[in-house]
């Protein structure tokens, strides 16, 4: 049962790894791309400000201005059967800088809940926040 669980925390780490590298790339080079990270009914909160669903998160994000993120730690952990069905569910927490084009660079975090869909990782759920 212990060895069950380490081989999910593995698997966590590393979807977080590769995740977040896609993610920001992304994010920051390829906005037009992170269509396919999300769910359909995904949800964003960013600085309190809720959307649902992924063609209002896509609109929601090109009227945010050219960015450039910079990762300074990362945590992944898988969440337990019970919480996600039996599903594959990792989640993930990033904290670093991101300066947006016309402003000064800020610190944030961000919060991930990603499922896997026919072995492809998802975004269920995303919540950003900047650190003021």
């Amino acid at each position: 049962m212990l060895l069950d669980f380490q081989t999910k925390v593995d698997q966590a780490s590393e979807a977080g790894e590769t995740f977040s590298k896609l993610y920001y790339d992304s994010f920051d080079k390829k906005r037009h791309l992170i269509q396919k990270l999300y769910m359909d009914s995904a949800t964003l909160i960013w600085n309190g400000t809720t959307v649902n669903g992924l063609e209002k998160i896509l609109k929601f994000f090109e009227t945010l201005p050219t960015s450039e993120h910079s990762i300074d730690s990362l945590d992944c952990q898988p969440l337990t059967d019970q919480v996600s069905g039996g599903q594959m569910t990792v989640a993930i927490k990033t904290f670093g800088t991101v300066k947006y084009q016309g402003s000064k660079t800020r610190a944030f975090h961000q919060n991930f809940m990603l499922t896997s869909l026919n072995n492809v990782w998802k975004i269920v759920s995303d919540s950003f926040r900047f650190q003021e």
